[in-house]
């Protein structure tokens, strides 16, 4: 693999610009779903509709979708010369990503159940996206990314790793919520309850906003940070829509649980 990156970067200092460049246009890409999604639901689950393709099977598309974020990564540990994976901030970091993508891409998947088809517009998109992210991330961190000797008792280091736990504990307990809404046999929506499902209706999804904003702060670099933000963009979106959608649809809906943020948003 190392030759092929020779192919496409003529040095080293070029393959850094570009991971930077890759970052920078995550901003930009960021900025534009913004404004695209005060327009528009993001087009999954219950607000698919058929203008966006084919739909795709939930179990397969999350599997297919989610599995270069692991792959890609791994290939680059595994075939090319990672000379910083031997730095313990780095490895750390790595450990972080790789856990999240275990989870979302080996585990997840298979415990759905019954979930609505994913249109293929999403899917395709979600594909990109980690294949793209997955490489900037993971590249920087195996090769380039340098930290003090110091770095992992360094406060944001200490207070982005907990938050990256506290975040990733918050998204699995409350996808388990999900799953679990509904007995065998059982159709239509509930109200989750639960976790922090009893203070926001986004409990999912202000979890993994939590796991990345912890990772960015505990990596402290633009690449991880394009990470996070995108992220946030995303699933604050998504949050938004399903508080509403809540709203409109259960009359006795708990009317102090907020959108995201407990107590306030």
């Amino acid at each position: 693999m190392d030759a092929l990156l020779s192919l496409l970067f003529s040095s080293e200092e070029e393959e850094l610009y570009m991971l930077d460049r890759m970052a920078y246009f995550m901003f930009l890409m960021a900025a534009c779903t913004f404004i695209t999604l005060l327009f528009e639901n993001v087009p999954y689950g219950r607000y698919a509709t058929s203008k966006y393709g084919f739909p795709v099977n939930a179990r397969f598309a999350w599997f297919v979708q989610e599995l270069p974020a692991l792959l890609l990564p791994m290939c680059l540990l595994l075939w090319t010369s990672s000379s910083k994976t031997s730095l313990l901030p780095n490895q750390l970091l790595i450990a972080m990503y790789f856990l999240h993508y275990v989870q979302r891409a080996c585990i997840y998947p298979f415990l759905i159940r019954g979930g609505k088809p994913t249109p293929f517009a999403s899917f395709a998109l979600a594909f990109v996206f980690c294949c793209y992210n997955g490489f900037m991330q993971i590249r920087y961190l195996s090769h380039y990314a340098e930290y003090p000797a110091y770095w992992v008792t360094h406060p944001c280091f200490l207070i982005g790793s907990v938050l990256w736990f506290v975040g990733w504990f918050i998204n699995v307990q409350s996808d388990h919520i999900l799953r679990n809404l509904r007995k065998p046999g059982e159709t239509g929506y509930k109200v989750p309850k639960g976790g922090m499902f009893e203070y926001v209706s986004g409990a999912n999804f202000l979890g993994e906003i939590t796991e990345w904003a912890g990772f960015t702060l505990a990596g402290h670099s633009v690449h991880s940070a394009a990470f996070a933000i995108f992220t946030a963009v995303v699933l604050a979106s998504r949050a938004v829509a399903h508080h509403k959608w809540y709203l409109a649809k259960f009359e006795d809906y708990p009317k102090s649980r907020k959108v995201l943020i407990p107590f306030l948003f």
